[in-house]
């Protein structure tokens, strides 16, 4: 299977994730500890490091690690935090809390990010802009994993199906097909 082009910075309004296989971007509690062990593509993360220029979040992750920063602190610049209650939140440095709508929310985002792009990492927050059509691309890094339970990427019951078109050469329509095969957790192939 063939990787995605490397992320350029053109001023996108930017829905990234990591994501285990059965559409989970974060555990129970938001851990992030089930990403561990994954490879990726070298330089992967010094493409979005470099191409991004702001990142919107929402209070619940804030809430969970407000010393949590992308890309476990080698990006550095303005973070929005979307929240209903900014008087009570935990300050930090290059955090700004904005009580508006999306919309505004992504205009504030965009300017500061300075023609490189606005990541959007909270799976409510995307949902909704996605909705309001103001996601220009969504970014998925599949892990070789099945969490079973967490906070998924996507969750919008009785809603209508989203369609998309991949980005890249061939058919936009195509289906990506993934082949995995369970592992025990002492890495010995699984046996029946």
């Amino acid at each position: 299977m063939s990787d995605t082009e490397p992320q350029t910075a053109g001023g996108k309004v930017l829905w990234h994730f990591a994501m285990s296989l059965d559409g989970f971007v974060a555990g129970p509690n938001h851990e992030m500890d089930w990403m561990t062990g994954a490879s990726v593509r070298p330089g992967l993360h010094s493409e979005y490091i470099e191409t991004t220029g702001a990142v919107l979040g929402g209070r619940d992750g804030w809430d969970h690690d407000p010393d949590a920063r992308p890309y476990g602190g080698a990006w550095k610049g303005p973070i929005f935090v979307l929240t209903h209650h900014p008087e009570d939140a935990t300050p930090a440095d290059d955090v700004t809390f904005l009580n508006c709508d999306l919309a505004e929310a992504v205009r504030i985002g965009l300017e500061a990010a300075d023609g490189k792009n606005l990541e959007v990492l909270s799976p409510t927050i995307g949902r909704q802009l996605l909705e309001l059509g103001l996601i220009d691309e969504i970014d998925l890094h599949i892990l070789p994993v099945l969490l079973g339970e967490g906070i998924r990427l996507y969750d919008n019951p009785g809603s209508a199906p989203i369609r998309l078109h991949r980005v890249g050469e061939g058919d936009p329509t195509s289906a990506v097909n993934v082949r995995y095969r369970p592992t025990t957790p002492a890495g010995k192939p699984f046996t029946r």
